[in-house]
């Protein structure tokens, strides 16, 4: 599993294990930790300072913006609709389907074993609990958990409790 020749990776990103990863056709920006067994396919962007654990999947259509955490084996969808064949059983091909983008906004964090549906936005700072499956778009400085994820706090909050 290779960090392909068309990935553009700024010169401070961390790759633990460069040969435990699937980088293709994305791109990653400074200071951004990318863990073992990552796949970031095509035309996505993962921008400054994030970390993506291990064994997550970004497909094409995900940007991350800066400060991003993604917790291990978060996987993100495409696809609304996703089939292997036509009606007629041919298989399909990248001209069979359009891809739907998902958009993580900055300083957000999705737990581990999340699942984010395609066409989602994760709004800045919000927070997405681990094992959560996100049907729907998630407003800033919202906490959302469950199957599907549901609204149950403000990072706010959580923040004023521990200030000083």
């Amino acid at each position: 599993m290779p960090v392909n020749e068309d990935v553009q990776l700024s010169e401070s990103v961390k790759i633990f294990h460069p040969q435990l990863v699937n980088l293709y056709g994305c791109r990653i920006d400074d200071d951004t930790k990318i863990g073992t067994f990552v796949e970031i396919q095509k035309n996505v962007t993962v921008g400054k300072r994030c970390k993506i654990s291990s064994h997550s999947f970004l497909c094409e259509g995900v940007v991350i913006e800066d400060e991003v955490f993604i917790g291990h084996g978060v996987i993100f969808t495409n696809d609304l609709y996703p089939r292997s064949t036509n009606a007629d059983g041919s298989l399909q091909t990248e001209a069979d389907w359009t891809v739907v983008k998902t958009h993580v906004k900055r300083g957000a964090s999705i737990g581990s074993n999340a699942t984010i549906l395609a066409g989602i936005t994760i709004g800045e700072n919000a927070l997405v609990g681990a094992g959560a499956v996100v049907t729907q778009d998630v407003l800033d400085y919202t906490v959302v958990v469950g199957v599907p994820a549901r609204v149950v706090g403000d990072v706010r909050d959580r923040d004023k409790s521990t200030s000083p």
